[in-house]
């Protein structure tokens, strides 16, 4: 760390060097929202509908520190074989990644910013979802320390699969 001076004579200043993801920007980039039963689907059913989500992350550099992710919810809420509803949220965020090591990036960009952008995501399928006549639905937490090393390891088994049989 460097001490500099501050201006006009004050206590100097350290220079921050600390470890830092900033939010620049957030926002919905593709809101969908489903009813196909609608004005039948909002009445009482036999128990309760079978819901089926699926997560996906997806990250782009900008500029040197700069990163735009992109978090992507879908699901649908099923009773028997009819949708009663289904949405699509894709929700992102722009970041700047400070001061962080070069092999802590990647992880930082497909773990911390998602789950720094859940939050707001959950919300707006809450809303959309009772706005469209339902119960909100709330989203359980995703742990996206597991949902990167199995991206990982599906990538590794990818990879393995276009290179060849492993000689050991």
């Amino acid at each position: 760390m460097a001490d500099t001076s501050a201006p006009n004579g004050g206590a100097p200043q350290t220079e921050d060097l600390a470890p830092a993801i900033n939010a620049l920007a957030q926002y919905a980039k593709d809101l969908s929202f489903e009813n196909p039963l609608a004005p039948r689907s909002p009445q009482p059913q036999d128990g309760g509908p079978q819901i089926n989500i699926q997560v996906n992350v997806n990250a782009q550099q900008l500029a040197e520190q700069d990163f735009e992710v992109v978090l992507t919810l879908e699901g649908d809420a099923k009773v028997q074989n009819d949708v009663l509803f289904a949405f699509e949220l894709k929700y992102a965020g722009v970041f700047r990644m400070r001061n962080i090591p070069q092999d802590q990036i990647h992880p930082a960009v497909m773990i911390e910013c998602p789950r720094l952008l859940f939050p707001f995501a959950r919300q707006i399928v809450a809303d959309a979802v009772r706005n469209g006549g339902f119960p909100p639905l709330y989203i359980d937490p995703i742990d996206f320390v597991g949902l990167y090393r199995q991206k990982a390891a599906e990538a590794q088994g990818g990879a393995a699969e276009t290179s060849g049989p492993l000689s050991s």
